[in-house]
């Protein structure tokens, strides 16, 4: 028994702090750094459409959070790891989804973030395949940074924009309600 014992604490003593969460193939760590801020992971999911998983996405924050409305109205660093997950999503089909959803998060008034939302769609000009990663990190005083695959893509500034972008997934009328509680 006590030999059971101490290999229980040697594992446990090996043991990463930092595990990950996988969701339908793409791992998610429970803690990254964006621009030197320590950020844990709040929750993952699924994105699907039409029986189709569309992509796995990520919600990262300083500490974790289950109130949609604070986290969305948050001025603070946050970010949204988002993983291309089947050969379908093409950047035209990428461009309408998030114009459609910015659409939902504003209830239809967006447009004075229009010219934000059009930047934010440029950031999708290039082929999208399977396994294409993009970030979307908000940083106050700078605004949402864009990457894709590690190469950053843009940067569009105003919190009212980090709002509207992050309602996509959390607001009251979200993209995916599964996402949405999987993300919280």
């Amino acid at each position: 028994m006590k030999k059971l014992l101490a290999v229980l604490i040697v594992a446990f003593m090996f043991t990463p702090a930092v595990s990950a969460k996988e969701v339908s193939g793409v791992n998610f760590l429970e803690q990254m750094k964006i621009s030197g801020k320590n950020m844990v992971l709040n929750g993952a999911g699924l994105r699907k459409k039409a029986f189709i998983k569309v992509y796995a996405c990520g919600l990262y924050l300083k500490e974790k959070n289950s109130d949609s409305k604070a986290i969305i109205s948050a001025d603070e660093p946050m970010a949204v790891k988002l993983v291309i997950t089947t050969g379908l999503v093409t950047k035209e089909k990428m461009q309408e989804a998030m114009t459609e959803g910015f659409e939902a998060s504003t209830n239809g008034n967006q447009a004075t973030i229009q010219d934000s939302i059009d930047l934010f769609n440029n950031c999708f000009n290039d082929e999208i395949v399977k396994g294409d990663e993009f970030m979307m990190a908000y940083l106050p005083g700078t605004g949402v940074v864009v990457s894709k695959n590690g190469t950053e893509k843009g940067i569009i500034e105003g919190l009212d924009f980090k709002k509207a972008l992050i309602g996509i997934w959390l607001g009251d009328n979200p993209i995916d309600k599964g996402l949405k509680k999987d993300m919280l």
